[in-house]
């Protein structure tokens, strides 16, 4: 029974569909996306390459297919661009409908450095743990670099991951054993904190934030990256 790659299915083909909507335009960002999933993607599989090969956790073959990349099943390797392709859609589409939507640069600032703060101690205390350990670092790495390049992409991006919540919820409590007789992707709860929601570790969370504000981070360097050079081939042309 292919259960991972019919979840990664049904998140992709209802943003994929509507990447052609008539406000949204979001087939105009393929052209910075790609390579910032491309790279953000790879950044996260070769830590799961590591992980996996530590038995920090490891994939039930009962549900996923028989093709592996570097002891990886195919549909992890196609989660971290069908992941935060569908994030992404939310994000824009959050956005684009309500952009008024969004905190004020200063509650984001707090909510920034808060949570900066709030993973520095879950890193220090939590040192022999390597999934904890990992994410936490990760995630803080995230969060200093939009404050560094004073992005205000998360003024919005803290209230869209509120709603990508939702669908990461369902998802991920599938894929960690919810709903179902075993796990999808199983954990070594002796490289984690051990507290769960339903199915899901915690760490899962700040694995999801991170994920997708990284690659919200590096579509902004590259989106500013192409309108430069294209205002730059304008001017040259006039």
């Amino acid at each position: 029974m292919y259960l991972y790659a019919l979840l990664l299915f049904a998140s992709i083909v209802i943003p994929l569909v509507l990447s052609f909507d008539r406000k949204v335009h979001f087939y105009t960002t393929w052209k910075a996306l790609a390579p910032s999933i491309f790279i953000v993607g790879l950044f996260f599989i070769l830590f799961d390459i590591i992980l996996t090969k530590n038995g920090v956790w490891g994939f039930n073959p009962l549900y996923h297919s028989d093709i592996l990349l570097l002891n990886l099943p195919i549909e992890e390797w196609l989660f971290f661009a069908i992941v935060p392709y569908a994030c992404i859609f939310i994000h824009y589409v959050m956005i684009t409908y309500f952009p008024k939507l969004k905190l004020s640069k200063k509650t984001n600032s707090i909510i920034s450095v808060s949570l900066i703060v709030l993973f520095l101690l879950v890193l220090v205390f939590n040192l022999d743990k390597s999934y904890t350990l990992f994410i936490a670092l990760v995630t803080i790495l995230a969060l200093l670099w939009s404050l560094i390049n004073k992005s205000q992409m998360t003024r919005s991006f803290y209230i869209s991951f509120l709603i990508m919540f939702i669908p990461f919820l369902v998802v991920d409590s599938i894929l960690t054993g919810s709903f179902i007789p075993h796990e999808v992707v199983w954990y070594n709860n002796a490289e984690n904190i051990g507290i769960r929601l339903f199915s899901i570790p915690l760490e899962d969370i700040a694995f999801a934030f991170s994920l997708i504000l990284l690659n919200l981070l590096v579509l902004e360097a590259f989106t500013n990256q192409l309108q430069k050079r294209s205002k730059s081939k304008t001017d040259v042309e006039i």
